[in-house]
């Protein structure tokens, strides 16, 4: 065997060696058997991380749930009041409430978002204006000030024509869904602006090249595709004023947690009757949370992925295409 050996850069190279790896590596390609991905066994990962936190969550909820067992809480009180007509007529008044205010909302948010959106200045301004007032100020401020209108406008009317008292007109309910509902405009509208911006300014130059005005293309082209955006935000104010009607007790409407409280302060079972409209709360948001899924569902029509099937098909024709 001849060996020749060079110096290459203070590097020592032998063609001996060189030659013996290439035949190394020959044989060993030429020996290994071919691999099929399908005899392929796939090991996940184990996740020990998650196995602890789930068990460490699932004792915290069984001592949560022995401390509520074995505490000082009457569960026949409970089953009791939970469908008492008292309840049930709070339960009522509060889903009421809840879609009044929001219908006031988002009325108000839609023409304050296409108001701030105007190129009149005098129109911006003023939803501008309306954004940070009744964003910048707490609901229960807010409900206060209409339940207690009376005391800067006395009457309500116009002069010479007709008048009321204002007693007479600002009741609870009024007052509640002013309140709330003036409030929720204000978000909504911020909402509402950030749907319009999602959506490709091309859509509006669009419709205004076919004759449309700035307003109806709004309303007919852009608003509907915004809709995919809006609508998610725009779900969980709806199940946050379900909570946030609890506020209108203080004004005497009697909404669930008003009706419990009458409830528990002539029995002093506080714990039971909370717990019956914690009740309440968690079937009413849990019926909204149904319906905003499907409601998301369908405006979400064309968006996002497709279906796996379509995509192989694509994919199996762009290789068949390709080859």
């Amino acid at each position: 065997m001849i060996v020749v050996c060079g110096n290459f850069q203070n590097n020592l190279i032998c063609e001996t060696e060189i030659e013996a790896y290439e035949q190394l590596r020959g044989s060993d390609m030429n020996t290994s058997p071919s691999l099929d991905a399908d005899s392929l066994e796939i090991v996940r990962p184990k996740k020990i991380g998650t196995k602890i936190m789930a068990g460490v969550s699932i004792i915290l909820l069984l001592l949560l749930a022995k401390a509520f067992w074995q505490g000082d809480i009457a569960w026949s009180v409970v089953s009791e009041y939970l469908f008492a007509s008292a309840i049930l007529s709070g339960v009522g008044n509060t889903i009421i409430m809840t879609f009044c205010a929001m219908f006031v909302g988002i009325m108000l948010g839609v023409l304050a978002a296409i108001m701030r959106m105007s190129d009149n200045a005098v129109l911006r301004n003023i939803a501008i204006g309306y954004v940070w007032f009744f964003r910048g100020t707490p609901a229960l401020l807010q409900l206060l000030l209409w339940f207690n209108l009376a005391l800067i406008f006395p009457t309500l009317g116009i002069p010479g024509v007709f008048s009321v008292q204002t007693v007479d007109v600002m009741t609870p309910f009024v007052a509640a869904v002013l309140g709330l509902g003036i409030q929720q405009g204000a978000y909504t509208a911020e909402v509402v602006r950030a749907g319009i911006l999602s959506i490709d300014k091309g859509q509006m130059e669009a419709a205004q090249s076919i004759g449309m005005t700035k307003l109806r293309a709004t309303l007919k082209i852009v608003l509907p595709q915004a809709m995919r955006v809006i609508v998610p935000p725009i779900g969980n104010e709806t199940i946050g004023m379900v909570k946030l009607t609890s506020l209108a007790s203080v004004i005497q409407y009697s909404e669930v947690l008003r009706s419990v409280e009458d409830v528990y302060y002539a029995n002093s079972r506080v714990i039971e009757l909370l717990i019956v409209a914690t009740v309440w709360y968690l079937i009413v948001v849990t019926v909204l949370s149904v319906g905003q899924f499907y409601i998301e569902r369908y405006f979400s029509k064309g968006w996002g992925r497709r279906a796996p099937t379509a995509q192989q098909a694509d994919t199996q024709a762009l290789a068949g295409e390709a080859s």
